[in-house]
């Protein structure tokens, strides 16, 4: 008989954390002549209802995965955005503050999806160059990169062979995986409010596996 040879089903290799990259629900509108609240100086908006249905949406897509840990930064809405996963696995979410998101510095507080909206000159220079740190007083990319590396590693090493989901933010879903794959620094940015990418991490390889996958989305 000929001995057959199929083809592979990728598996994390042994030892590695495979973990899984979510975007917050959609939050609050911006208004002008208002702020968001402030954390640590960072805007702290609550879910908009439809980041809340999408959140809902999130939780019902993994709560039949076999994930072992739930991670969400210091702002609210990662951790409105995983209550619903956190609901149906019983499991109590850990902050890992370097996955916050990037910092707008003169522009926080919603006032930097404003400029955006508005078409800003500096919002030009930002996309032309890839650098956040064209916003005034604003953290640089390749600063926003560190520390997700960083708060990325810090998780993978306490999650060898496990399934860990991590709700972030939009600009740190677009550090991590330009990091991953050598790619631009703005490559990967614009993932979907309540989008699932996936990284897997063997001790500092970060691997992509996965991006914007809005399939659970309704």
């Amino acid at each position: 008989m000929t001995q057959e040879y199929r083809q592979n089903v990728y598996q994390p290799p042994k030892g590695a954390a495979d973990i899984l990259l979510i975007r917050h629900g959609e939050s609050a509108s911006a208004r002008p002549g208002e702020s968001f609240p402030l954390k640590d100086g960072h805007g702290d908006p609550a879910l908009h209802a439809a980041g809340k249905a999408q959140a809902i949406d999130v939780g019902n897509r993994l709560k039949s995965a076999p994930i072992a840990a739930i991670y969400v930064t210091t702002l609210q809405r990662t951790h409105q955005t995983a209550a619903p996963l956190v609901a149906h696995l019983g499991l109590t979410p850990s902050i890992e503050p370097d996955l916050r998101e990037v910092f707008m510095g003169e522009w926080e507080g919603g006032l930097h999806r404003i400029k955006a909206a508005q078409g800003h000159p500096v919002i030009t220079l930002v996309n032309a160059n890839q650098e956040w740190g064209e916003i005034s007083g604003a953290e640089t990319s390749a600063q926003l990169q560190a520390r997700v590396r960083v708060g990325l590693l810090r998780i993978a090493a306490a999650h060898a062979d496990q399934l860990v989901a991590v709700f972030v933010h939009g600009g740190v879903i677009g550090a991590a995986l330009a990091l991953a794959s050598g790619a631009g620094n703005f490559a990967f940015n614009g993932a979907a409010n309540g989008s699932i990418s996936r990284v897997v991490i063997l001790g500092d390889k970060i691997v992509v596996r996965g991006f914007n996958d809005i399939s659970h989305l309704t």
